[in-house]
């Protein structure tokens, strides 16, 4: 059986450099604009997690443009529970991977993540199935040749119709590529619920929480 170290390697001082593109919409508006930056993912050591469990500590470092200095902006967990693989980012849990590594194989990836009370900021998160799709697979992104790969297709939905601005919509959408020996690869994840204009006028807007983010693999040791 594949083993979850094979695609989510924990080993203090591996990194991942990521070309990450931040899309968002302006304050109440149909506008967007998508921001670039390099980001890079170092596992600095071993600790555990709120339950006692071994778990290794992932800081990530931020650049806008290659020749700048990396600067650390954020602090991630990371845990391999032997049979799944958990990260933690801005207090919420996801279970990344699962085994057994087969085509559609399926679990629920947010089961960790409270999206259901009336104080949740991420119900749209609620419900999510993580399904395996082309494990094993070659993957070239950009002039990187990646010899096996395993797609995660975690969310592709769309509510109501969004090419009509005068009715409510929401898109949903998660997919995730992880290499052996590497780690993740490639992330796409977007949100979007747009508010359509009032009776009273006015024009229709995105709601403060819609966003969308890319993850590249450009380099890793």
């Amino acid at each position: 059986m594949t083993a979850i170290s094979e695609y989510a390697p924990l080993v203090t001082g591996k990194y991942i450099t990521y070309q990450l593109d931040s899309f968002r919409y302006l304050p109440f508006s149909n506008q967007s604009i998508i921001i670039s930056f390099q980001v890079k993912y170092q596992v600095d050591s071993m600790i555990t997690d709120n339950i006692g469990r071994p778990a290794f500590r992932i800081l990530r470092y931020i650049r806008k443009n290659p020749t700048d200095a990396w600067q650390h902006d954020n602090t991630f967990m990371a845990i391999n529970t032997g049979t799944s693989f958990e990260f933690v980012e801005n207090n919420f849990r996801f279970i990344k991977l699962k085994q057994p590594f087969r085509d559609t194989y399926t679990w629920k990836g947010n089961s960790y993540i409270n999206t259901n009370s009336g104080f949740s900021e991420v119900r749209y998160l609620d419900d999510w199935d993580y399904e395996y799709d082309s494990v094993n697979a070659p993957l070239k992104l950009g002039t990187i040749s990646l010899d096996s790969t395993v797609k995660v297709n975690q969310r592709d939905d769309i509510i109501g119709f969004p090419n009509d601005p005068s009715v409510f919509s929401e898109i949903n959408f998660g997919v995730e590529y992880y290499a052996k020996g590497i780690g993740l690869v490639y992330r796409r994840f977007f949100h979007s619920e747009y508010q359509p204009p009032t009776t009273s006028g006015g024009s229709g807007y995105y709601t403060n929480d819609s966003k969308g983010v890319t993850l590249t693999l450009i380099d890793h040791n």
